[in-house]
């Protein structure tokens, strides 16, 4: 019974939607899926994917499925000091876990930014976060929404929002213009200093395997 409301909502969808909505999965899942293990009452485990011309449902082999696409997601510039020490100050406030990273630099971050019709330039200047499907923010909303879903005091930076966004936004520019000269950039993803904290990342195997192909 549930499939079946399932697909009929998401019949109702347009095409380009129904398949934003099959490639996330709620976070609750997301370890199982991560690992190859079933997702009990997930699309994910059903292996459902629609097909954009005809709209219609097709079963396929997990090993065709498309990327699964994780919510509360950061893409930032990896190779960036402050952009590093913003990530490390969540990381450490962000108890439950309910944030996730990727490098912009990584490959794994494509299929983010392609679902939100961004490019790595437009990363690099104000980074994404990606809440769910549908929903991502950037520059100072994607810092706000972020600190939203951390505990107290950060959650209450989040009444910022109420100033108007040209404002905010013109003081992160600011920033992120100027982020290099005055905090220093690395050459690779500086998650790779502090091994400690890949594991909130969803592309710590790539960045794990490429460090080895440098040595």
């Amino acid at each position: 019974m549930k499939m079946i409301k399932t697909m009929k909502f998401l019949s109702s969808l347009p095409a380009t939607r129904r398949l934003i909505h099959l490639r996330f999965v709620s976070s609750s899942t997301m370890s199982d899926a991560i690992n190859g293990d079933s997702v009990s009452g997930g699309l994910a485990a059903e292996g459902l994917v629609y097909d954009g011309e005809s709209a219609s449902a097709t079963v396929v082999k997990s090993s065709t499925l498309p990327t699964v696409l994780q919510p509360r997601v950061v893409v930032y510039d990896g190779v960036c000091h402050l952009c590093h020490r913003g990530v490390k100050l969540v990381i450490n406030a962000d108890k439950d876990k309910r944030i996730k990273f990727c490098c912009l630099q990584s490959k794994a971050a494509e299929p983010y930014m392609r679902v939100c019709g961004v490019d790595r330039e437009d990363v690099s200047r104000r980074f994404l976060f990606i809440e769910g499907p549908y929903e991502y923010h950037q520059g100072s909303t994607a810092a706000l929404k972020v600190l939203s879903y951390l505990p107290l005091p950060y959650s209450a930076l989040s009444t910022l929002m109420i100033i108007p966004t040209p404002i905010r936004d013109f003081a992160y520019d600011y920033i992120a213009k100027r982020r290099y000269a005055w905090f220093g950039k690395d050459t690779n993803c500086l998650v790779l200093k502090e091994k400690e904290l890949l594991e909130r990342f969803i592309d710590r195997d790539e960045m794990v395997q490429k460090e080895w192909s440098d040595e």
